[in-house]
């Protein structure tokens, strides 16, 4: 033991230990350089910024649409500001179904209805979410769907409809689809009803951890040069004499300074939130928003494989219910129902129910989906909008929609994440032909890498495990969630004392979250609130709530050293996380 702690710690010292094999036909051991990162500028530093520059572009909202804004308009040689009245990816961009998909049931929706508008969606989302998942191999992968059979004439039905998807991504396409047996169907997928199977269909789409891939394309954008701030709320759309943009007037949440952004453009970027902005902007504006919540559960990871998706794309009320495996759980979801825009929405008992028994219709009969197994539900708005140039304004859009008011702050609204690149681009060229920024030059944000994508490889957690001697569970998530940042944060850890694992220490004993996380997500990531560490900078809230409760003082607790709280603070950190949690399903279960 003493001999692995010894090793432990001249590997945390060095940052890089070599391994040699005692391999005759084997020369030296080839060790992979560790590129390093210093931490971005500090929250303190960008206010700084916010508050004495001019830049080209203010954007509004730090969700997946305006950090894509951000990041566009930064590297396009554009001086970017972005500000967000909560955390970045506090909203619906951290509340989705985490697929990165093109839409088959907007597909199916565009043959039947002949609907240009929808099959136009389709294509662009597949070619998006090529870009995506190319763009951020750490936290976004391929993943099979599954959809079951069990009318004979279906099988043809679906297959068409799934090979055309493929047919229509094409060059991006991920694998084609096919068509399996029953007895393939109950091998890849054993929880299945077996009663009067005839088989399934498998296509190929996208998924992602989307709270981490928000975050880090802020820290992309913020790396390539541009201002970002979170719990900054606009409060003001300012104008000049002429009645032009010139920049917001804000409010830092944290502390309740108020200061001016001074900036010749504006991007809102605020998507459920959308309208408020705009009247701001123009207090006779008419509302093009018209937001529906979506609501997810959460279960324990063995109601599904860890490598297949499914898909009921026939529920009791004409949805479709998806039904995947994701960080260890498996995921369900979502519903459609109307609301208005609020920033903490909650899911209903009636609608947790409804998934339940949508989902425990596909099941064998000794599989039970019980109330009791609900470990977290949340709920997420959609931001569904009118588009206001259109002939028929009342008409809801399922694409993104961009309006340039006569101020020229340029609006963007609507979409999905899989296309938040191509919202974004779309959006920052209104803003350069509006404005007359001729130094701008085109969009290349297409296939730039974010935030801890550089170097990644798909055997990184193992070495993460032995380069610092995390234990695999550990080292598979890291790799996951920081991709090669991972190296920074690994600097950060403490022995465990162990023998193996020798660095690491847990915050839930099941789940891979370690403490260093809470100090790297301070110093690296932004993260001012208990509540920003355990929804966004990881997932814990997202997928189990009581023990997100149960880690919740030590969190506090190491937050505190890093940001200086008394113990009045401590205490408000704790009650408001709490009351975020009781939101994502805890007073429910």
């Amino acid at each position: 033991m003493k001999r692995a702690l010894i090793a432990g710690a001249i590997g945390l010292a060095g940052g890089v230990t070599v391994y040699k094999w005692d391999n005759p036909y084997q020369t030296k051991a080839k060790v992979r350089d560790v590129v390093s990162f210093p931490p971005v500028p500090n929250r303190t530093q960008q206010l700084s910024r916010l508050k004495t520059e001019e830049f080209d572009v203010l954007v509004i909202g730090g969700g997946a649409t305006g950090a894509g804004c951000v990041l566009d308009a930064q590297t396009r040689g554009l001086s970017a500001a972005l500000v967000e009245r909560g955390d970045f990816s506090s909203g619906t961009s951290s509340r989705s179904t985490k697929l990165i998909h093109g839409g088959i049931r907007y597909l199916q929706n565009a043959i039947f209805h002949l609907d240009k508008e929808q099959w136009d969606l389709v294509c662009e989302a597949l070619s998006e979410r090529k870009n995506l998942l190319d763009s951020a191999p750490h936290l976004s992968a391929a993943i099979p769907i599954m959809i079951p059979v069990y009318q004979w004439w279906k099988l043809p039905y679906y297959y068409a409809g799934t090979l055309l998807y493929d047919l229509v991504s094409w060059g991006e396409r991920l694998k084609w689809s096919r068509v399996i047996s029953k007895q393939t169907t109950l091998e890849e997928f054993p929880m299945l009803r077996d009663k009067n199977l005839k088989g399934a269909v498998v296509y190929y789409d996208g998924q992602q951890n989307d709270a981490r891939m928000n975050v880090m394309l802020v820290l992309s954008a913020v790396r390539e040069g541009a201002a970002a701030s979170n719990y900054i709320q606009v409060v003001e759309i300012l104008h000049n004499e002429e009645g032009r943009i010139r920049g917001a007037l804000c409010r830092d949440s944290n502390t309740g300074e108020p200061f001016e952004v001074k900036a010749k453009s504006i991007i809102n970027a605020t998507g459920p939130f959308t309208d408020s902005i705009r009247k701001m902007d123009n207090v006779e504006s008419e509302s093009i928003c018209s937001p529906s919540t979506g609501v997810h559960i959460v279960l324990p990871g063995y109601f599904s494989p860890t490598n297949m998706g499914l898909l009921d794309p026939e529920t009791s009320d004409g949805r479709i219910i998806f039904f995947l495996p994701w960080e260890r759980y498996t995921i369900a979801g979502t519903t459609d129902t109307p609301c208005e825009p609020h920033a903490r929405p909650e899911a209903t008992e009636r609608e947790i129910q409804f998934i339940l028994d949508e989902i425990d219709s596909y099941f064998d009969c000794n599989v039970k989906i019980r109330r009791g197994d609900v470990l977290a539900a949340w709920s997420g708005i959609r931001p569904l909008v009118r588009d206001p140039n259109a002939k028929n304004s009342a008409a809801l859009s399922r694409n993104h929609v961009i309006e340039t008011s006569e101020s020229g702050m340029v609006t963007i609204a609507g979409g999905k994440w899989t296309t938040y690149r191509k919202m974004a681009e779309d959006a920052v060229t209104a803003v350069t032909k509006e404005h007359g920024f001729s130094h701008a030059t085109p969009c290349n944000t297409s296939g730039v890498l974010v935030e801890g994508a550089d170097n990644y490889h798909h055997n990184f957690s193992i070495e993460l495990c032995q380069r610092y001697g995390f234990d695999s569970e550990v080292a598979e998530h890291l790799a996951h969630n920081y991709g090669t940042q991972a190296h920074e944060l690994a600097k950060m850890v403490q022995l465990t004392g162990k023998r193996w694992p020798l660095v690491g220490k847990r915050l839930v004993a099941d789940m891979p979250f370690i403490e260093t996380e809470v100090k790297y997500a301070v110093q690296y990531e932004y993260a001012c609130h208990v509540k920003d560490f355990i929804a966004r900078r990881t997932r814990l809230a997202f997928l189990n709530v009581q023990a997100t409760r149960e880690c919740l003082p030590r969190v506090a607790e190491l937050m505190a050293v890093e940001l200086g709280w008394n113990e009045e603070t401590l205490e408000a950190e704790i009650k408001d996380a709490e009351a975020l949690i009781a939101s994502m399903g805890l007073s429910l279960l």
